[in-house]
């Protein structure tokens, strides 16, 4: 057997083989075998049986079949690396789309706490906040600090899908089914641990975007280092865990309960997809915003919050409640779009990756019939 070969040990219950069970006794007797001392020992029956699982490599798609079957190729290339990579190119196409109103949203959630530095209290509304960027910065400002976003979403993408899949695994019960609360479970794990592999990025991007006086994320990030520490990479990290760790058990528990619970006609078309992200990411952007606006207030230069519960009274006793849901507005509206393009490149990917190894499989098919049909046609 090949070093890459697996076996499967399998044991079953054979009730057959149960005298009280077996309607044909003559099928079921116990064999008793006798020693050469005169005793009398039972024999037990079991059976191992070995599968190898062969290569054929021998009938593999040549070259020239490949260029005739270009989607055939498709299945040359690992399918989680696929994947993968369909999560970098939608993640970072989602962010580049909807990245003025990304910056209007952090614009919105931090301007009362800039302000307040100045002497103001007054937080902005989504049209001044979009007014003002166009005014001070011009159209490259609605763009600003999306690079490092972008540069954040590719691992963030790869890391939580791996994660999620490999928390799926664990939290599977013994029928092999995951239950509603291995599902949020899964999905918490998946995005706290997608967070903390990237957040320093997260956090320079917000300095890019709301501070003055920095060109570039190097620049930034080297007066971090400088003048606040290594640790400052990490501010807002405990209220980062806990708003990402529910919005992302309930966006993709939501998410699959909904379309699951649908009939089977729907579930594969595009625009129930479409439906069931928003409805999935609206329910957890409403439950796990205001953890958010902490956050962002967390990791702002000079803020004076430094726990949670700091930083929830102080934001009301300022803002009022609303201040809680600043920046709302354009975040659920990037919502759609966020969800909308990742999905429908998943859900594509897919179907293509389903599709290239379909066609594949029936090179290798047609090749593996050529010498038969050959051998049968010496024959005659």
């Amino acid at each position: 057997m090949s070093n890459s070969a697996r076996a499967s040990l399998v044991w079953r219950e054979i009730s057959g083989l149960d005298p009280e069970n077996c309607t044909e006794l003559h099928q079921c007797q116990t064999r008793w075998f006798g020693s050469a001392d005169g005793s009398r020992t039972r024999s037990n029956f079991a059976c191992v049986s070995l599968a190898e699982k062969r290569e054929e490599k021998g009938f593999s798609p040549t070259s020239a079949q490949l260029l005739k079957h270009p989607l055939a190729m498709v299945a040359l290339v690992p399918k989680d690396a696929a994947l993968f990579a369909a999560g970098a190119i939608a993640g970072a196409a989602a962010k580049t789309v909807t990245a003025p109103l990304d910056r209007i949203k952090l614009l919105m959630q931090t301007h009362g706490l800039r302000a307040g530095q100045e002497g103001a209290r007054k937080g902005i509304g989504f049209i001044e906040a979009f007014t003002l960027i166009g005014k001070e910065e011009g159209l490259k400002g609605y763009w600003k600090g999306n690079l490092p976003q972008v540069i954040r979403i590719i691992p963030y993408s790869a890391v939580q899908l791996f994660a999620y899949e490999t928390y799926k695994k664990l939290f599977r019960g013994k029928d092999g089914e995951l239950s509603v609360i291995g599902r949020l479970a899964a999905g918490a794990c998946a995005g706290m641990t997608s967070t903390f592999v990237t957040y320093p990025l997260d956090v320079l991007r917000l300095r890019l975007a709301v501070e003055t006086g920095h060109r570039t994320m190097t620049e930034v990030a080297f007066n971090m280092l400088r003048e606040e520490g290594f640790a400052s990479f990490y501010n807002g990290l405990g209220p980062s865990l806990i708003g990402i760790a529910p919005y992302i058990a309930v966006n993709f528990c939501v998410f699959d309960l909904v379309k699951k619970a649908l009939p089977e006609k729907y579930q594969k078309r595009t625009e129930t997809s479409l439906a069931t992200a928003l409805v999935s990411a609206t329910v957890a952007t409403l439950m796990c915003y205001p953890l958010d606006t902490v956050r962002r207030q967390m990791q702002m230069k000079g803020t004076p919050y430094a726990t949670v519960l700091e930083a929830f009274p102080g934001i009301v006793a300022r803002d009022g409640l609303v201040g809680l849901y600043r920046g709302f507005v354009p975040n659920a509206l990037k919502t759609l779009p966020n969800s909308s393009i990742r999905l429908t490149t998943f859900d594509t990917v897919k179907r293509l990756i389903a599709a290239a190894e379909k066609e594949f499989q029936s090179i290798v098919e047609e090749n593996r019939k050529k010498p038969e049909q050959t051998a049968d046609d010496n024959s005659t």
